[in-house]
């Protein structure tokens, strides 16, 4: 589904922020993607977008990443930014949801009538006519992840999710995510959500792969948190209490 085959990036001028990454994701994994502040999370979902060049290989379900399948990768893969208003452009969140089919072809029944699916599946269909600019934070960031599952992603890239939510709208994003069954890669500082929504977590640390395996060994793991400037989850920490 995702591959990373010996991964380096630099900024121009700049050090190395990815170096030498590798790892395999499978259709349907949910793994976490954690690491300090700089630690090369942001840029690695960018990597396998295409949205940085790369030294070394990225493979987006079979196919290497280049110039000709860059149109397909970003297809495949379903980005949901960390800012939600960078993401939901247009007057209404229906208009933001049917604006990507309809460029590639789709009617706009064909595409309203998937909109409403949607909606309903994460049951926020009260959304639909709704302005963009009048919805809350919470909303907003379901109503983005609306709008990428309308080109039917086989993965969902995901760059701090629950960042700026109450504690509302960060369970009903948790629920969100878990009803999902393509895959997902989550960068994240809230290990909590981690935890609540990953079977698997990547640790990265000064642009390496400090750690791949089961998201509760790793998560529970205080020396090699901290190692990475990190810190238990607060559910562990109180459990430990």
């Amino acid at each position: 589904m995702i591959t990373f085959e010996n991964v380096s990036f630099s900024y121009p001028g700049g050090e190395p922020v990815l170096k030498g990454v590798s790892f395999h994701i499978s259709p349907g994994e949910r793994v976490g993607l954690i690491g300090a502040n700089g630690a090369g999370k942001s840029t690695l979902l960018k990597a396998a977008l295409g949205l940085v060049d790369v030294e070394g290989a990225v493979i987006i379900d079979g196919s290497a990443l280049s110039r000709k399948t860059l149109p397909l990768a970003r297809k495949t893969l379903g980005y949901v930014l960390q800012d939600s208003d960078n993401q939901m452009f247009m007057p209404t969140v229906l208009d933001d949801m049917v604006f990507g089919p309809m460029n590639y072809g789709m009617s706009r029944d064909e595409a309203e009538a998937l909109a409403d699916n949607i909606l309903s599946d994460l049951g926020i269909a009260r959304l639909k006519h709704r302005q963009n600019h009048k919805i809350s934070g919470g909303e907003k960031r379901m109503a983005a992840i609306a709008t990428v599952l309308m080109s039917s992603p086989k993965a969902l890239l995901m760059d701090e999710p629950s960042s700026s939510l109450d504690p509302r709208n960060r369970r009903a994003l948790i629920n969100t995510v878990n009803s999902l069954s393509v895959a997902k890669l989550i960068a994240s500082h809230d290990l909590d959500m981690i935890l609540d929504t990953c079977d698997r977590v990547l640790l990265i640390s000064s642009g390496q792969i400090a750690a791949d395996g089961a998201a509760w060994d790793v998560l529970t793991d205080q020396r090699l948190l901290e190692e990475s400037g990190l810190e238990l989850p607060l559910g562990i920490q109180g459990s430990r209490k």
